[in-house]
């Protein structure tokens, strides 16, 4: 009994950890931007780059460079995915952007090289590009019909929308802006203009509580539940109770609570970019560069919002609503499972099961990612603990390609948007790349002739390019002339 309450207190840490430092900054503005995506942006404007018509070397290479400048983690990056997806880009791209934008994004790179190395970093860049592209080929190929019929659909949904109008544009703009304010970690966001502190003694005694019931340890990857954290949960359950009166049928019309959840949304938006820290003198309020950049980009969508119909209002606020029934629950089941499965399995098991470059090394090491995830820009520094407890660099390279996208969040969430065969297509997909990726690279640390790399990884893209001329063929000579 002991063990199993032991097992549920991981799950319940995790849970509040997760909420705590990732859904107000990260995860929130972008259920409002695949929400715009979904109900204001023309199919024109998506499938022109995202289209599963566009050619490939435009659609495939434009998937992976949206994805490279957004520092955001797989759970914030899926329902972007689902905007996408939704609004009629082909499966194929979709999922190149699923897959590169949390491993190879700018951010998480930079940071790659200044703790695992630039050699590190430069092949996690190179194999995410190619695999990931590889990948939504072969998801293109495979599922060729449904894609068709996924686009039949959005052509019929979202027919009547012809062009994008400016207070849409400006509006989609500035939540975007809003998102990369709130998640870049570079100056002068993180810069401290001013500080005060309020006569709050019992704020420290609050956090030392805190500390007690969900551990802190940054070497093991846990980011613990601080003051402020559990003041943007306490905000969260609010807005979620006020969401329930005031967006669930807002496509009859806003009401009171409507405009009561967004403005306690910006406020909370507001609190979560300000600094607050306890200390023996009270709690110490630290105004940011992050506040006043997440303020003016709420002034901005604050003014496009007032300049859209009230029509497009609504199926904005609908759109994004809708993604955060279907996505979030599930988001919050697989961060508890985790949770509760961190609390066996152990760090130390890494030099025993993962300490060679094997293929059996690199495929713990994979699934190893599914139920130890870590956000972006704290999994660097875990890679780099299970590196100095004897991971070989080669599986270490395949966790960190397969820890963005198979966490067990990732894939729940992934089955509400497209369905449970293309997911499990994918997962596999990703577990099979991310394990020759971690063969490669361990390989080359290994110190084997780059020639003979070179040829591996040749016939290697020959096979795939093999592969998806078949698979194209069987496509030509199973569509109705």
């Amino acid at each position: 009994m002991a063990y199993f309450l032991q097992l549920l207190e991981g799950g319940a840490g995790n849970l509040a950890a997760y909420l705590a430092a990732h859904v107000l900054l990260c995860l929130l503005p972008a259920f409002f931007i695949a929400g715009a995506m979904a109900a204001l942006i023309p199919k024109a404007s998506i499938t022109r780059w995202l289209g599963r018509n566009t050619p490939v070397h435009i659609s495939y290479p434009a998937a992976a460079a949206a994805g490279s400048l957004l520092a955001v983690c797989s759970c914030t990056i899926v329902p972007l995915f689902a905007g996408i997806y939704r609004k009629g880009a082909g499966v194929g791209p979709a999922i190149t952007f699923l897959f590169f934008a949390p491993a190879g994004n700018i951010m998480a790179l930079a940071y790659t090289g200044s703790i695992l190395g630039l050699e590190f970093a430069a092949a996690r860049f190179v194999l995410c590009l190619l695999f990931g592209m590889g990948i939504g080929l072969l998801m293109a190929m495979l599922f060729w019909r449904d894609d068709a019929s996924h686009d039949a659909q959005t052509d019929a949904l979202f027919a009547e929308k012809a062009r994008v109008g400016s207070a849409a544009t400006g509006l989609l703009l500035s939540m975007v802006a809003l998102l990369i304010a709130g998640t870049l970690k570079l100056w002068p966001l993180t810069s401290t203009l001013g500080t005060i502190t309020l006569p709050l003694a019992w704020a420290q005694d609050w956090q030392d509580t805190l500390f007690q019931w969900v551990p802190y340890d940054a070497a093991k990857g846990e980011e613990g539940v601080t003051f402020q954290g559990s003041v943007l949960i306490l905000l969260l359950l609010f807005i979620a109770s006020t969401a329930w009166q005031g967006l669930e049928n807002i496509i009859e019309g806003a009401n009171r609570w409507t405009w009561v959840t967004l403005g306690l949304t910006a406020a909370t938006l507001l609190i979560a970019a300000l600094r607050l820290t306890p200390n023996t003198q009270g709690l110490e309020l630290a105004l940011t560069g992050r506040f006043f950049g997440v303020g003016l980009c709420l002034w901005a969508v604050w003014h496009y919002l007032q300049a859209l119909e009230a029509d497009d209002r609504q199926a904005w606020l609908w759109e994004a609503w809708r993604f955060v029934k279907q996505i979030f629950g599930l988001l919050v089941i697989g961060v508890f499972i985790v949770g509760m499965v961190r609390q066996v399995i152990q760090p130390e098991w890494i030099e025993s099961w993962a300490g060679s470059n094997t293929i059996a090394a690199n495929m713990v090491a994979v699934l190893f990612g599914v139920f130890m995830y870590f956000p972006t820009l704290v999994e660097v520094p875990v890679a780099k603990m299970f590196l100095d407890l004897g991971m070989h660099p080669g599986p270490l390279l395949a966790y960190l390609m397969a820890d963005p996208e198979l966490s067990l969040q990732s894939i729940l969430m992934v089955i509400a948007v497209i369905g449970r065969p293309k997911t499990f297509a994918y997962v596999g997909l990703v577990a099979i790349f991310s394990v020759l990726a971690g063969l490669s690279y361990g390989a080359w640390v290994d110190g084997i002739a780059w020639q003979t790399l070179a040829l591996g990884l040749a016939i290697f893209v020959t096979m795939l390019a093999g592969l998806l001329v078949w698979l194209h063929r069987l496509q030509a000579a199973r569509t109705p002339l």
